[in-house]
C-alpha cells in the first residue's frame, strides 16, 4: 500500500526571475522530512482560485501522494510582479521557475509540470527552454503553434475565442485582477458590460478598433490580429519549430470538441517522430475524450450525452497523471510504460480504446465525393455523398453575404459558453439556410467507423478577390438529428499554409484543402454521413469581407457568388479514415 502524507501548505512564497521580477508561488508538500519530486503549474488564472487548486489536478491529492506541488502566478498576473504579455516571457520564466523549484531543500531535483490551456502553453514553452531539471510535462487541451490553431485557423481569425479570452482578461478572479491592473470603476464596468454582451463586440467593425478592449491590458489581442501571416512574431514561440530540440516525455490530453485539438495531436505525432532523444520519442502519450475545452469532468457536451464512462472523472484523469509521474519521477514499475501510447474515446459506440499509434495504421483512407444535380442547397436539396467518382455534374452555387453569415452552432469553442456554447448541437437549423450546401450518404446498411485526420478537397470559384470556404462533418441519426463532429475553414488568400498572402483571380477554379483536424466516431447502421459546405461560421471565425482588404481594419462588405464543382476534372471530396470491422 502506498504511503500517504499529511500536507503542509505555504502561500505567497517569493520566486525571483533572472531580471529581478518577483513572482509568487503556493507550495503544497508532504509534511515530512526528506525530498520529493515536484509538480509545477504556471498559471495566468490566479493560483489561489478553485480552478487552479482543482482543475484537472488537485495539489492536495498530489501532496498526499508524495509530491511537492507548486502553483505559480506567471509574471504580471494576480500576486506576481511585472507585465503580462502572452507567451513571450514563458520560455525564460519557465526555465527559471523549474530550476528554482528543483533547487529547494524539499525537492529531489526532478520536476514535472501539469495544467490546461494556457497552463499547457507554459509547459511546452518551458520544455522549449531546455530547463535541465524538467523531466516531463502533462499538457491538457493546449496548442502546438500560437498562430495556427490558437489565434488563427486556416487563415481565418478565431474571433470567438480571441475576443472572449481577451475580453475576460484571460482570468478567473475578475475583481482581484482588475485591482492588480489598476482599472478605474468606469473601465471595469465597461469591460463587465462588454463581457455580458459579447455578440455586440463580435459584430463590431472594424475589428481592430473595438472600444471594449482598448487600453493597455490586452495588447496581444491587437497584435495577434496584425500578424495574420506566419511571421517571426509567431515562429520564435512555436512549439512545432522546436520539437526536434525537446528531450522530455509528455502526456498529451485533449478533446474531440476542444478548440486546441489540432495542437494536442500535432505535439504527440511530431514528438514521436522528431523528439531529440529516444526517451522523448518513446515517452509520448495521447489521451482524447469526447470533451469540450472545459468539459472534461462531465459526460454531457453541449446538448449531447456521451455516457457516464466518457467523463474524466469516470476514468480518473488525475490518477492517470499520478501514474505517469510515479513512473517518470519516482521510477515506480507500475505498468505505465507497458500501456499502449494512445487512448481514445470512440463516439457513437461510446467506448474507450487503446491504440499503438496515431493515425491508426489500419485506417483505410477513403474518398467520399460530392454529388448533386445542382440543387444541394439546404437540407431538402439533392446533395449526395458517395465513394463513386463523379462524371459530369452541374455545379452548386450559393451567395455568401457577410452581413448575414452562417451562425456558429457548437463545435470546438472557448471561452464563453453563454454566447458561444461548445460541443454537440443539432445542425438542422443551420442546414436549412440556402447558403449551406448539404451532401449526405444514403442510410448506412452497416456501421462505419471513422477514426483519424479528416480533410476536404474542394474545387471552387468565387466572384470575389478573397473569400472563405467552410466544411463540417456530421453524423445524422434516423430521427434526423444531425450531430456535428468536426469542422474547418480555409481563407482563399492563405490557401497555401505558412506562405505569404496570395490573392485569387475572381471566377477562376482553385483547389482548396480544408483541414477538419480529426475525430473518432462510429456511424451506426441506419445513420448517414453528412458534409456541409459554406463560407462562414460566425462568430467562431471572423467574417471575410470579400473585398481583399486588410483583415481587422476593413469596414466594407461585398457579397460573393460561390460555385462548387464536383466533376471528373474537379472531384470535390472528403477523405475519411475508415477503420475495418
Amino acid at each position: 500500500m502506498k504511503e500517504s502524507y499529511s500536507v503542509k501548505v505555504e502561500t505567497n512564497v517569493p520566486l525571483t526571475l533572472r531580471d529581478g521580477t518577483v513572482t509568487y508561488v503556493d507550495v503544497f508538500r508532504p509534511d515530512s522530512e526528506g525530498k520529493f519530486p515536484a509538480l509545477l503549474s504556471r498559471t495566468p488564472y490566479d493560483k489561489s482560485s478553485p480552478q487552479s487548486r482543482g482543475g484537472n489536478f488537485d495539489p492536495i491529492r498530489g501532496a498526499l501522494n508524495g509530491y511537492a506541488v507548486v502553483l505559480q502566478d506567471v509574471r504580471g498576473r494576480y500576486a506576481s510582479e511585472g507585465e503580462f504579455y502572452t507567451f513571450v516571457n514563458e520560455i525564460n520564466d519557465g526555465y527559471d521557475s523549474v530550476e528554482w523549484v528543483a533547487s529547494q531543500p524539499w525537492c529531489t531535483g526532478k520536476v514535472g509540470m501539469y495544467g490546461a490551456s494556457y497552463v499547457g502553453a507554459t509547459q511546452w514553452l518551458a520544455a522549449k527552454s531546455g530547463a535541465p531539471s524538467l523531466s516531463g510535462i502533462a499538457p491538457t487541451v493546449t496548442a502546438s503553434d500560437y498562430h495556427e490553431g490558437w489565434a488563427w485557423q486556416g487563415g481565418a481569425f478565431e474571433l470567438g475565442f480571441n475576443f472572449s479570452w481577451a475580453g475576460s482578461l484571460t482570468g478567473a478572479n475578475w475583481a482581484n485582477l482588475s485591482q492588480r491592473l489598476s482599472l478605474s470603476d468606469g473601465e471595469l464596468n465597461a469591460l463587465t458590460d462588454a463581457r455580458d454582451d459579447m455578440m455586440t463586440g463580435f459584430k463590431y467593425l472594424p475589428m481592430s478598433d473595438v472600444p471594449d478592449l482598448k487600453g493597455d491590458h490586452t495588447p496581444y489581442y491587437y497584435d495577434w490580429m496584425k500578424h495574420s501571416e506566419y511571421d517571426d512574431y509567431w515562429k520564435s514561440l512555436s512549439i512545432e519549430e522546436s520539437h526536434s530540440e525537446i528531450s522530455i516525455p509528455s502526456l498529451n490530453i485533449g478533446g474531440w470538441y476542444d478548440i486546441f485539438l489540432y495542437g494536442t495531436i500535432k505535439n504527440f505525432v511530431q514528438m514521436r517522430k522528431l523528439g531529440k532523444t529516444e526517451t522523448s520519442r518513446k515517452g509520448q502519450r495521447l489521451l482524447i475524450g469526447p470533451w469540450t475545452h472545459g468539459g472534461l469532468p462531465v459526460s454531457i457536451q453541449g446538448e449531447y450525452n456521451f455516457g457516464l464512462r466518457s467523463s474524466a472523472f469516470a476514468i480518473d484523469g488525475q490518477a492517470t497523471i499520478l501514474k505517469y509521474y510515479d513512473y517518470l519521477l519516482k521510477g515506480e514499475e507500475n505498468g505505465f510504460n507497458d500501456e499502449k501510447p494512445v487512448r481514445i474515446y470512440v463516439m457513437g459506440e461510446n467506448i474507450w480504446r487503446d491504440e499503438d499509434d496515431w493515425p491508426l495504421s489500419r485506417a483505410i483512407e477513403t474518398n467520399y465525393y460530392l454529388h448533386s444535380e445542382g440543387e444541394a442547397n439546404t437540407l431538402t436539396g439533392d446533395g449526395a455523398l458517395s465513394t463513386r467518382i463523379p462524371e459530369e455534374e452541374p455545379v452548386d452555387a450559393y451567395a455568401y453575404n457577410p452581413l448575414n453569415p452562417v451562425p456558429t452552432k457548437g463545435g470546438g469553442l472557448c471561452c464563453d459558453n453563454a454566447h458561444l456554447p461548445s460541443g454537440v448541437f443539432d445542425q438542422r437549423s443551420v442546414e436549412m439556410r440556402t447558403d449551406v450546401l448539404v451532401y449526405s450518404t444514403p442510410s448506412l446498411s452497416k456501421s462505419v467507423e471513422v477514426t483519424g485526420p479528416i480533410t476536404v478537397t474542394l474545387y471552387a470559384s468565387t466572384s470575389a478577390l478573397d473569400t472563405d470556404f467552410t466544411a463540417k462533418l456530421v453524423d445524422v441519426e434516423p430521427s434526423g438529428y444531425a450531430r456535428n463532429l468536426t469542422d474547418g475553414i480555409i481563407r482563399a488568400r492563405f490557401r497555401h499554409p505558412k506562405q505569404p498572402t496570395s490573392f485569387i483571380e475572381p471566377n477562376k477554379v482553385y483547389e482548396y484543402q480544408i483541414d477538419l483536424w480529426a475525430t473518432s466516431n462510429l456511424f451506426k447502421k441506419g445513420h448517414k454521413i453528412r458534409l456541409e459546405i459554406s463560407s462562414s461560421n460566425f462568430p467562431r471565425f471572423d467574417r471575410n469581407t470579400n473585398t481583399g482588404g486588410e483583415i481587422g481594419t476593413d469596414e466594407t462588405f461585398e457579397s460573393a457568388l460561390q460555385t462548387i464543382y464536383h466533376t471528373k476534372q474537379y472531384p470535390s471530396h472528403v477523405k475519411l479514415p475508415i477503420i475495418p470491422r
